[in-house]
């Protein structure tokens, strides 16, 4: 299985077409990108697993910058300068930081049900700190997850998959994104950038969708109606439309 600098990473697509890099979430792995996303026609796609997450080795990070740090240690092990970032909610962060700290490898960025600050509501923090009380850690996350119309066998995926983390990479994710702040930054980016939020969206509403679009100097919002925060795996092929369209504009 491909592997570089302890990244686990599933590739897609030949090498001379742009190359786009999808970052999930926290607790999640390269599988929260749903096929039509990971198999975009027309660009080299590359969907990680963070460390510690799915199939690649390690421990989890506990700082956004760490896990930035970690991408782009992953870009230089396979040589490739720059590329389209696309991030999910703590992704999202990834994304943002890496824009905002290595910016000569960001040709775009993609911001999926993000923020440029993502606090965590404090009951979350300890449930998943305490083995006793994680599986009420998970039933929140997925709880909050979804639109109200999603098949109910999308959420039991979701729970399935979020069950499988460990617990301390699970927390450290959490932590991270508590710690997350650049919205005295992000209006530094100043590469091409596409946010896309869920209509229903409760862990990351759309008015912070909203002032990432309105202060990033180059972005558009997409708003997806119905999508809560997964939005990408209750409407994939609007997500996947939606990316098309914003990667065919970016000139490689």
């Amino acid at each position: 299985m491909p592997i570089a600098a302890d990244i686990y990473y599933h590739a897609y697509q030949k090498e001379e077409k742009l190359p786009v890099i999808l970052i999930h979430g926290a607790g999640g792995t390269h599988l929260f990108w749903p096929s039509e996303v990971r198999r975009l026609n027309g660009f080299r796609v590359y969907a990680l697993d963070l460390p510690g997450h799915g199939k690649s080795a390690g421990r989890g990070q506990q700082s956004i910058t760490a896990y930035a740090g970690s991408v782009i240690d992953w870009l230089a092990a396979l040589d490739m300068h720059r590329a389209v970032f696309i991030g999910h909610s703590m992704g999202g962060a990834i994304v943002q930081t890496i824009a905002l700290d290595y910016p000569e490898h960001v040709l775009g960025l993609g911001l999926v049900g993000s923020a440029a600050k993502l606090p965590v509501n404090p009951q979350l923090l300890d449930d998943s700190a305490n083995p006793t009380t994680f599986h009420l850690a998970i039933e929140s996350i997925v709880s909050w997850s979804f639109g109200p119309d999603v098949p109910k066998s999308l959420v039991e995926m979701a729970g399935k998959r979020f069950s499988e983390v460990r617990p301390s990479v699970l927390q450290g994710d959490l932590i991270a994104c508590d710690a997350f702040d650049v919205t005295d930054r992000v209006m530094d980016i100043v590469q091409s950038a596409l946010v896309i939020c869920g209509s229903e969206d409760k862990m990351t509403p759309s008015r912070n969708s909203q002032f990432l679009a309105d202060t990033l100097p180059a972005a558009r919002l997409e708003v997806i109606p119905g999508a809560g925060h997964m939005v990408m795996i209750e409407k994939p092929q609007e997500v996947a439309d939606t990316l098309r369209k914003f990667l065919g504009d970016i000139n490689y």
